[in-house]
């Protein structure tokens, strides 16, 4: 493929219009073999070569292309080069999931005897990855609690390589101070910081310009934003980033050039549908904390969360994400659901249609009261995440459902 026309150079920090374009054009070439307007599927599992010279400049490195699909393929590439335009990195590596980006790059960046930090509101699935296979192998973690920077600088030892947060987080939708966190590199100059933007996406927040040396995306979510499809991403710098692709060519976790090519689509009106969900999530929290049923919301753009200044500070939109607690038990909780006639229950979030779900009997079915309690997650705990549909609309349904629980 020729060229790929990137514009990196005309996008500005914070720009909303400069976002729309990178949206739409970045990692697109301004012509490609075939004259397709979009990004065509390469759908190949290998690349021939023109003779035996053009095979050996390849492997000499006297030329850049792809040799074979679990190496790289085209669509793949450009879905990589415009998530790393969107974040500001300087190179971006995909997967064949969300987990499959955090593991592989855990993997790739920690060895024997290092130690890693996890702040306690990372993903289930990351922290239990990190307690169940990477200790095995000699790895020491700790798990801090969210928003303590004291603590967290207070973990940090000779030994310490990593350290892991998200933000927000989930179900809670905590915000990291990532400023924070990467001044403690400072004191540890071979300390890396990773964050898990998901909930934020490239629009609402930029990791890297506050200090991150990686992203990672479940592109599942919102980038994809139609539930069509896997896919996670790690972005940063490019050494760290040529670290974990290079480990990704041994494991094979490679993404789909199909997938990737739906990812593309789905890019493509990431900012104004984020720009929506923002719009109408910020609408349903503050009804939701009016609203007599319910105990208390969970939306870092309502002045009643902990991080509401910090999310004002460090953010440009709070997310399509809101949780709140009803005033029920946990099975009039999933009564209240069950009646929901415009909100889908289903797990994941970020998508064009309103998801809801029970923490409580989905992410978290197979822990006890007592356990699911020790970690926070209440019985009658709702996530809510709005898609695209009227918001007037997401309101009313929410309202009618709210109206049959007995206060």
């Amino acid at each position: 493929m020729p060229a790929v026309v990137s514009v990196s150079s005309t996008i500005s920090e914070g720009s909303s219009s400069s976002l729309h374009t990178a949206c739409v054009r970045a990692g697109q070439p301004r012509q490609d073999a075939l004259n397709a307007v979009t990004t065509p599927i390469a759908c190949t599992a290998t690349f021939a070569f023109g003779s035996s010279t053009e095979l050996r400049d390849h492997f000499e490195g006297k030329t850049s292309r792809e040799e074979y699909g679990r190496y790289g393929n085209p669509t793949v590439s450009a879905a990589e080069q415009k998530l790393a335009v969107l974040d500001g990195g300087e190179d971006a590596s995909l997967f064949a999931s969300g987990m499959n980006a955090v593991t592989t790059t855990l993997l790739a960046l920690l060895k024997k005897d290092d130690h890693v930090v996890l702040t306690s509101d990372c993903y289930r699935r990351t922290r239990l990855f990190v307690k169940n296979i990477l200790t095995r192998f000699g790895v020491a973690a700790t798990l801090v609690p969210a928003g303590d920077i004291a603590a967290l600088e207070a973990a940090i030892t000779p030994d310490t390589r990593l350290v892991v947060t998200e933000s927000p987080t989930n179900p809670y939708l905590r915000v990291a101070d990532i400023a924070a966190i990467a001044r403690i590199k400072t004191k540890q100059p071979r300390l890396k910081v990773l964050v898990d933007a998901t909930f934020a996406t490239p629009i609402n927040q930029k990791p890297l310009s506050q200090g991150a040396d990686l992203v990672i995306h479940s592109c599942t979510k919102y980038l994809g934003g139609h539930n069509d499809l896997l896919a996670g991403v790690v972005i940063g710098d490019a050494g760290l980033v040529s670290l974990v692709r290079d480990l990704r060519s041994v494991l094979g976790g490679v993404l789909d050039p199909h997938a990737a090519y739906l990812l593309l689509r789905g890019i493509k009106t990431l900012a104004l549908r984020v720009e929506r969900q923002n719009k109408t999530a910020l609408a349903v929290a503050r009804f939701l904390e009016a609203h007599p049923a319910v105990e208390c919301v969970f939306y870092p753009g309502l002045p009643s969360h902990p991080d509401h200044a910090l999310a004002v500070r460090t953010m440009s939109g709070f997310g399509g994400v809101v949780s709140f607690v009803l005033r029920t038990t946990l099975e009039g909780t999933a009564r209240a659901l069950d009646a929901c006639q415009l909100a889908t229950v289903a797990p994941s979030l970020g998508s064009v249609e309103t998801l809801i779900e029970q923490p409580a009997i989905m992410s978290h079915y197979e822990m006890t009261p007592e356990e699911r309690a020790a970690i926070g997650i209440r019985e009658s705990l709702v996530r809510l995440s709005v898609g695209i549909e009227d918001e007037a609309d997401i309101v009313a349904d929410l309202e009618r459902v709210l109206g049959t629980i007995t206060v």
